[in-house]
């Protein structure tokens, strides 16, 4: 099955978002509910992927300063290349915005596969909503996706 990657408007799409994401951090890595959805929501960019037939499968988040996160890909969905596709995303309306650089949360387990997109850890593991993370940078340039 196919998918594909737009940019949506919360006020349109804030349900399917929310849905995804309290499926992925909620129901599956246990984070408090009450976490999950905050007013940042309202004024962030969002990205959302699609299965070919409209299904909701995954999404991603970038705030003003460039801080990328709230990214969940359905489990069924995963190592089909959804999360890069998001990731890819948002790096392109980063740059179209001229943002210099952009940063995440990661969790831990997850550094390995934002280093494949270019992202570096910086500075030391922290605890959010109980799971280990790490901060990663990534600088953009002309040319770099």
């Amino acid at each position: 099955m196919r998918y594909e990657v737009q940019q949506v408007d919360w006020r349109d799409h804030g349900e399917a978002l929310l849905a995804i994401r309290f499926q992925v951090f909620v129901e599956e890595q246990g984070v408090p509910a009450d976490l999950e959805h905050d007013a940042a929501d309202s004024r962030a960019i969002h990205v959302l992927a699609t299965a070919d037939d409209g299904t909701p499968i995954g999404t991603a988040r970038m705030l003003d300063d460039g801080h990328i996160g709230r990214m969940a890909v359905l489990p069924e969905w995963r190592g089909r290349g959804v999360g890069s596709a998001l990731l890819r995303a948002l790096l392109r309306l980063a740059a179209a915005r001229g943002q210099r650089s952009v940063f995440l949360h990661a969790q831990c387990s997850a550094e390995p596969f934002y280093a494949r997109l270019g992202f570096a850890a910086e500075g030391d593991v922290f605890v959010d909503a109980g799971i280990d993370h790490r901060c990663m940078r990534r600088d953009l340039h002309a040319g770099n996706d």
